[in-house]
């Protein structure tokens, strides 16, 4: 069977995390520049061979101070390591629309294997006659594996930044 090609619909996604700040509230980001894109054997995601990049200069966690220090080289090194990406290589089907994505992520030049839940939304056709599939995408992984390391402890004990990041993202991909 020839592959089907799919490619994301920007305005229509997005990828987003969240992290604890000081063990008592969660932090949000955003990725504002990003790609994707799968091919299938026809409309069968099981069959996806996917690959997903992050421009690391997008990061937007609405504080300036705060996203200036996740581009350096405390975090992301944005300058000598400017992209995140995943390389899938093996879907899982879990029921009619639950799926998990295994593959390889790399941050900072660190490559790790790392696995995401996804749910396939649906897939139709707009009104302009393009056939759309909408995932929901959602995991964790633990920073430090990737070299993101830093921290500060704090007075009464934990630490200023979790270990755990977690990812939400809705992804709308379309028919190459």
């Amino acid at each position: 069977m020839s592959k089907t090609n799919w490619v994301l619909e920007p305005t229509h996604s997005e990828i987003g995390f969240k992290v604890k700040h000081m063990m008592i509230t969660n932090v949000s980001g955003s990725f504002g520049a990003f790609s994707a894109s799968a091919k299938t054997e026809g409309d069968d995601f099981s069959t996806a061979e996917i690959e997903f990049t992050a421009d690391v200069a997008s990061v937007n966690t609405g504080n300036d101070q705060r996203d200036g220090h996740l581009k350096s080289g405390d975090f992301f090194d944005a300058e000598n390591h400017p992209q995140i990406k995943f390389v899938s290589n093996k879907v899982e089907k879990k029921g009619d629309a639950d799926y998990i994505v295994h593959g390889d992520l790399t941050i900072r030049g660190v490559s790790k294997p790392v696995a995401f839940n996804a749910e396939l939304g649906g897939i139709g056709k707009d009104p302009w006659g393009n056939e759309k599939a909408g995932f929901s995408i959602n995991g964790k992984i633990n920073r430090t594996d990737f070299g993101l390391s830093w921290n500060a402890a704090l007075e009464a004990g934990g630490v200023l930044v979790s270990e755990e990041v977690k990812f939400h993202s809705e992804l709308q991909l379309v028919r190459g």
